[in-house]
């Protein structure tokens, strides 16, 4: 269950990293007091054929360890730090009026952020926000009663037990419909049910332990026994789970029902009544992702007491609104999710997690503020033509390429070509003006906000295909393909350094943002991806040779992958992470052949001692300096579609025959592979 914040619900997108709030003040004026590629940050004592991201970043990660209050600390952070204290700037300022017009942005933003800010009012109240809604699970007396429950939570933005979301038909993209996907889980994932390594089973217990605190705190009688009740249901809905890799199949998620049938799949559940109380009419087809899951809902409504469910719709409610509850409860919260399962050893500040609260949820009212005073017309336009000549160096692989037929190549073509840029913030902003929002009760208002959320993506049934609307508010740090649109999106927040930079050579901003470019570019290509066609649709546009041609040579970026250790005995998931694998390699190749089409990509002249190429790799691997803590790597492993960041910096690198040349890697160096065992797609 999930609380439901404006981001685009149920959106295939594809970006380069988990998603981090960001914005800064400073603009690029701050290159005058760094060197935006320092030397002091190289580990001379390691060989760069051995490992570059530690050649590249070691002196720097040795200087830099993990703050309390973060899993991980790199390029990332250090970017959200700069754009936390210009949203921070924006935030109290709205805040401060408290006489502003209550349709406007200004008191929208400003009173969210306010009534998130007042913890001696949130502690005051304790549970009592939540008590009208548990009192009225308590009353529910019968399946129909629960599911109508279910339904109306829903329409409140709230997620009980699977997601539902309005989007577009894959195989229709012109038309919205309905979809319905799995859930209803405590913890992050299914497979953290069954796997019976030791630091899994110890979450497993570890999580027990919280369900059964959470439960006592809420004055549930006989928590121990309620526990193990809702932890077995979970089990259960979890076995019925697609993984991870399963779901990266897209033809595997679409499954296309028309009322009737899934009511005889999921024999017990009307789905017309269910979601005519959901607030969607006249539907006659739904998609869903996992037919499975759903079927094994209907059986466990029969099999499972009516009590049980009550219980974990009530703990679920509980556990999702915890963050905004008072201390006991979000500290509560925070100890398994954060500490157990992520190594976090202490919350972030107030006013961050309020910052992201408000940037979830009314997120363009708060990026509309930010492009104001951070985003200079002139960076989109330095964008755009980045962009275009990432665009025309990968239309010219393309061409070149020697396992491709010439019909793939013109569709693949046509495909690039078509690509849907869009870059810093909305051409249209969205419209907040039916979302209410009140001064001093927090739950109240992320409430409202989930609701009105929930409204706007249901109004979209009925109505033309909005390609203008966007995926990530403007000040996040992240960018996205969405393959429905075909789109590639750069929000205005990932425009600064270490990224790009005005003051940069074109080394740095190529090896930067020009990697970032090339990979959401090459997500249109990935092994997701490239079976969408140029409008969007989930069509098969490949020849059946060229098909096999693709999968064997993604194989080789699976196997590789899969050989990387990164703790202990766990293996990087080479299936989990082969859309972001492939996307990293194409992405830094195509950036480095647009390089080379630059003034400094053909000269040779140093800057600090390094060539053009080896200050392009370089750039590359300070995006992804990290230094990440064991707990966080480890259930990153499980659920994140990316490497972890040593990985994603030295595995593309290590197919790069140009990057051998810039650094005079030789067989015998740890990162040295045979010509024929490299791997190459796009």
């Amino acid at each position: 269950m999930n609380i439901r914040l404006s981001l685009l619900a149920g959106m295939a997108a594809l970006s380069i990293a988990q998603p981090v709030v960001a914005g800064d003040k400073t603009g690029t004026s701050a290159a005058a007091s760094r060197k935006l590629l320092d030397p002091a940050n190289i580990d001379q004592s390691v060989k760069p054929g051995d490992n570059f991201f530690y050649y590249a970043n070691g002196a720097w990660l040795k200087k830099n360890p993990v703050p309390p209050s973060e899993t991980r600390w790199g390029s990332f952070n250090e970017l959200q730090e700069n754009n936390y204290a210009a949203l921070h700037e924006l935030l109290n300022e709205a805040s401060a009026d408290t006489k502003a017009d209550r349709s406007s942005a200004t008191w929208k933003v400003g009173a969210l952020y306010r009534s998130g800010m007042n913890e001696e009012r949130i502690n005051s109240m304790g549970l009592k926000p939540l008590q009208p809604a548990l009192e009225r699970i308590a009353a529910i007396n019968s399946k129909k009663a629960l599911l109508e429950e279910i339904a109306y939570e829903h329409t409140q933005g709230i997620s009980p037990l699977f997601s539902f979301y309005i989007a577009p038909d894959d195989k229709n993209v012109t038309v919205m419909i309905p979809q319905l996907f799995q859930g209803g889980l405590g913890l992050p994932d299914r497979d953290y049910y069954f796997k019976n390594d030791t630091r899994t089973q110890n979450i497993r217990e570890a999580y027990k332990r919280y369900l059964t605190h959470m439960l006592d705190m809420m004055h549930v009688a006989d928590a121990q026994k309620t526990a193990d009740d809702i932890f077995g249901l979970e089990m259960r809905l979890a076995e019925a789970s697609m993984t991870r890799v399963e779901m990266r199949d897209p033809y595997k998620l679409y499954n296309k029902f028309d009322l009737a049938r899934l009511n005889s799949t999921t024999r017990g559940i009307d789905w017309k009544d269910m979601l005519g109380k959901m607030k969607v009419h006249d539907q006659e087809n739904v998609i869903v992702g996992q037919p499975d899951f759903f079927a094994a809902v209907a059986r466990q409504l029969n099999e499972t007491s009516l009590d049980v469910w009550k219980k974990y719709l009530q703990f679920h409610l509980v556990n999702d609104m915890a963050p905004y509850l008072s201390n006991n409860f979000d500290q509560a919260r925070f100890d398994f999710y954060g500490k157990t399962l992520r190594g976090q050893q202490e919350q972030k500040p107030r006013w961050k997690r309020v910052l992201s609260v408000v940037d979830g949820s009314v997120g363009e009212l708060l990026g509309q503020m930010y492009v104001a005073q951070n985003f200079k017309p002139e960076a989109k336009a330095s964008m755009l033509a980045l962009v275009n000549n990432l665009q025309q160096t990968y239309a010219d692989r393309i061409n070149r390429l020697d396992w491709m037929s010439a019909a793939t190549k013109t569709k693949a073509l046509g495909k690039l070509n078509t690509f849907m840029k869009k870059i810093g913030y909305p051409d249209k902003w969205k419209d907040y003006g039916k979302l209410e929002i009140t001064d001093g009760n927090y739950v109240a208002n992320i409430l409202a906000a989930s609701a009105f959320e929930y409204d706007f993506n249901i109004s979209k049934l009925g109505r033309p295909v909005d390609r203008t609307e966007w995926g990530m508010t403007p000040p996040t740090v992240n960018a996205y393909y969405n393959p429905a649109f075909n789109e590639i999106v750069f929000p205005a927040g990932i425009l600064q350094y270490p990224f790009f930079d005005f003051s940069a050579d074109d080394a740095v901003n190529y090896g930067g943002i020009g990697a970032v470019i090339g990979h959401e570019m090459t997500h249109g290509f990935d092994d997701q991806g490239r079976q969408y066609d140029a409008d969007g649709n989930l069509k098969d546009w490949w020849t059946e040779d060229d098909a096999k041609k693709f999968t064997d040579k993604a194989d080789v970026v699976i196997k590789q992958f899969n050989s990387y250790t990164v703790l202990d005995t766990v293996h990087v998931n080479g299936e989990l992470t082969l859309g972001e694998n492939l996307a990293d390699l194409g992405g830094l190749a195509i950036a480095y052949e647009a390089f080379k089409k630059t003034a400094q990509g053909k000269g040779q002249t140093k800057i600090d001692g390094f060539t053009p190429d080896q200050r392009f790799f370089l750039s590359w691997a300070q995006v992804w300096r990290a230094n990440t803590r064991p707990e966080e790597i480890a259930a990153r492993i499980v659920t994140d579609p990316h490497s972890p960041n040593e990985w994603r910096c030295n595995g593309p690198l290590s197919n790069m025959q140009e990057f051998y040349t810039a650094f005079g890697v030789k067989p015998g160096d740890k990162m040295y592979r045979a010509a024929d065992q490299r791997a190459k797609v796009w």
